[in-house]
């Protein structure tokens, strides 16, 4: 399984709400539609962490060859500039997890 990692920070002229609420509401569903995604999952940083990201995504797909092609389609090409629109950076990390404890 192919996992990647996206650290994603507001603009300046968006408050933490504004982003939360475009984040989670709009572009969610429009994320969720990338195909060939196996998981998706969103993670909410606290406001008042200075120098922390917003937002934090995970996605998985198979192979990162799926990963790419998905961004290659029109949907894809849609979620990323939907992101860039609201985004001062979106930082993308491919990553190998290391599980080390599983759900109890």
């Amino acid at each position: 399984m192919f996992k990647a990692v996206i650290l994603l920070t507001r603009r300046a002229d968006t408050t933490h709400e504004q982003f939360a609420d475009w984040w989670l509401v709009e572009h969610a569903p429009l994320a969720a539609q990338l195909p060939g995604v196996r998981r998706l999952l969103f993670n909410l940083v606290a406001p008042g962490d200075d120098g922390a990201p917003d937002g934090v995504s995970e996605l998985w797909f198979d192979t990162r060859e799926d990963f790419e092609a998905a961004y290659a389609t029109d949907i894809g090409k849609a979620v990323a500039a939907d992101s860039l629109a609201h985004l001062a950076t979106r930082v993308r990390m491919f990553v190998t997890e290391h599980e080390v404890v599983s759900e109890r």
